[in-house]
């Protein structure tokens, strides 16, 4: 009886994304569809790997959450083929919501570990604009009927006015704060380069003409406190949430190459991460910004490390309130320089399923820059309660720091 095949380590070859636009009509993808985005951010990929061979990929996993229209029909398969990718490379489609991406990648490192696949695509697309979270959802009525949740659960904002609630002492001002460093550190990390070389352009279409789209749309580097301060709350009267606070409403894609680490030597792929651990875990949905936190507690323990090991956090700014939740119960300070050294998603924006994957991209390159730092890690809150977090080993660890 031949015996059962050992764990194989799994690596992070390369990943891109697509500029992150503004959703609606006067946002600059209005006129382009989403499997396209996802085609485009493929390619992209690709083109930027040419050792590796098409017919070596053994699976496609991209991630959508309103999955209809251009979102959907198994937009694994469609948008492999799409992307020129053989015919015998198999793809399906995956939904947990804003951490769609992270479940395509941590999905496909299951099947490498085990030996299934060799390389795999994982990534994720989220067309706002042409589909609005929860298009055409019809929520079972008895989640409201025997109050297994709120009727207001599936409102983002209000979960996230209940962590205020919940913890007073996060306070509107350091939400504020904290949002107004994510634009500036975005700015600074645009301005020294960082951002730029992960983007893979996008022509447009629009009302004036065809365009090329290469920059992030909806980024607000003139951000000040006192801007923040006169912003209405939507989600409640006098509450603490507004639009500066949070992520917006966008449209974008990503997409990364995983694969075993002896298969990327093979064909001579780089490895800009090692995949140590991952969790995932469940909150109440009223609340469901703090899921980060049960899911980097399993994350960790699996892979015996402490919070005190990690060197640098990617941390998906869906609101500020919810990393702030994060950051304060791991005892991390607001302005801790390993948070999110490029900004986040209060500046970037925040495409729901291919945002895991835009956090490995940055946290990727940060290890580059970051020879001293061993571990990282990428974390995300989830819609109806949940929370995500996938812990990375630097390859470029030394132990010391660069000159």
């Amino acid at each position: 009886m031949q015996e059962a095949s050992v764990a194989h380590d799994v690596v992070f070859v390369d990943g891109v994304r697509t500029p992150f636009g503004r959703a609606g009509e006067k946002g600059m993808y209005w006129q382009t569809r989403a499997d396209d985005l996802a085609v485009k951010a493929l390619v992209g990929l690709l083109e930027r790997n040419p050792s590796l061979p098409t017919d070596r990929i053994d699976e496609v996993a991209i991630a959508a959450t309103t999955q209809t229209g251009d979102q959907g029909l198994t937009l694994g398969r469609t948008v492999g083929m799409l992307a020129g990718l053989p015919k015998s490379v198999p793809g399906y489609a995956i939904d947990r919501m804003c951490a769609g991406a992270m479940t395509a990648v941590t999905a496909v490192a299951g099947g490498i570990a085990l030996g299934g696949y060799d390389v795999a695509i994982a990534g994720g697309v989220e067309h706002m604009g042409r589909h609005p979270m929860g298009l055409d959802a019809d929520p079972n009525p008895r989640f409201v009927a025997e109050r297994m949740v709120s009727a207001d659960a599936l409102n983002m904002g209000k979960t996230a006015e209940r962590i205020h609630d919940r913890f007073p002492h996060l306070t509107k001002e350091r939400a504020d704060r904290y949002a107004m460093r994510s634009q500036q550190k975005y700015a600074a990390a645009l301005a020294a380069g960082d951002i730029a070389p992960d983007l893979v352009p996008v022509a447009l279409q629009t009302a004036e003409g065809w365009g090329l789209a290469t920059a992030d749309e909806a980024p607000r580097p003139e951000t000040t406190m006192e801007g923040l301060a006169t912003l209405k709350t939507p989600f409640r009267e006098f509450g603490r949430v507004t639009a500066g606070n949070a992520s917006g409403l966008n449209d974008g894609a990503t997409m990364s190459i995983i694969a075993s680490s002896d298969v990327a030597k093979e064909l001579g792929l780089t490895t800009k991460m090692r995949l140590v651990s991952f969790g995932f875990a469940g909150v109440d949905p009223e609340i469901m910004g703090i899921g980060p936190v049960p899911s980097t507690e399993k994350a960790l323990r699996k892979a015996g490390l402490s919070i005190d090991d990690i060197g640098l956090f990617e941390l998906n700014e869906a609101f500020a309130v919810q990393v702030l939740s994060f950051t304060d119960h791991f005892g991390i300070d607001d302005d801790d320089p390993r948070v999110n050294p490029y900004g986040g998603a209060i500046a970037i924006g925040h495409p729901l399923a291919s945002s895991g994957v835009r956090l490995m991209v940055q946290l990727a390159r940060q290890f580059e820059q970051h020879p001293e730092v061993r571990y990282g890690l990428t974390a995300m809150c989830v819609g109806l309660g949940q929370g995500g977090t996938v812990i990375w080993e630097n390859p470029h660890f030394t132990g010391r720091k660069r000159k």
